[in-house]
């Protein structure tokens, strides 16, 4: 169900990583904000983004991995292409990309707060979205993650989650067409959201 499997170009996956034993990845709203502008920095470039929720302790990703083209298209195609060829083609190179993004990170983290070592568990996991049924469910999953975990009662209520990008108009790096016409409109996407039967063995890691 579940590995350290290769992020295959135009693959939509759930992305999650953890904090180290008990300590938290994120103690401030700077340190959500920043996480977010290095994640633009090195995951949007490479992958279109549905979903995120960043808890305390740990994060979920809903993205779909572009196509090579894509990512050429849209970066710097040279240095890209080396990337390609040097990390051992387009899955090496994008799970290097997470990689940087949890080390840029750690790194500021690090500074900011006198620590030394590693914030993030090894490995981030990633499980390949392959039917409907998970497909469907995994984006409210992500956004109720603070219901499950006892922060808020409302999901609505957590400001460090894609939820509130759905609930508005303007311009957003999120791809969130795709999502509102999975789902037929903004209005049922967010119905869905609060309709929800938990069915938390789907997401287990």
């Amino acid at each position: 169900m579940v590995s350290n499997e290769p992020l295959l170009a135009g693959g939509v996956y759930h992305i999650y990583t953890h904090a180290n034993g008990t300590e938290n990845l994120f103690l401030s709203d700077d340190n959500f904000n920043f996480f977010l502008r290095k994640y633009g920095e090195h995951i949007y470039p490479i992958a279109d983004t549905y979903a995120y929720c960043l808890m305390p302790n740990h994060l979920h990703l809903m993205v779909r991995m572009k196509e090579e083209a894509e990512v050429l298209a849209h970066t710097k195609a040279a240095s890209t292409l080396q990337g390609f060829r040097t990390l051992g083609g387009f899955s090496k190179y994008a799970s290097q990309q997470f990689s940087n993004l949890f080390n840029a990170y750690t790194q500021s983290f690090n500074k900011m707060y006198g620590r030394k070592g590693s914030l993030f568990i090894p490995n981030f996991k990633r499980r390949l979205v392959v039917d409907e049924h998970y497909f469907t469910r995994l984006i409210a999953y992500i956004h109720n993650n603070p219901v499950h975990h006892g922060f808020v009662q409302d999901l609505f209520d957590w400001p460090h989650s894609s939820i509130h990008a759905y609930l508005m108009d303007k311009p957003s790096k999120l791809d969130r067409k795709y999502l509102q016409d999975w789902f037929g409109s903004r209005e049922s996407l967010l119905l869905f959201h609060q309709q929800l039967t938990p069915e938390p063995h789907l997401f287990e890691f």
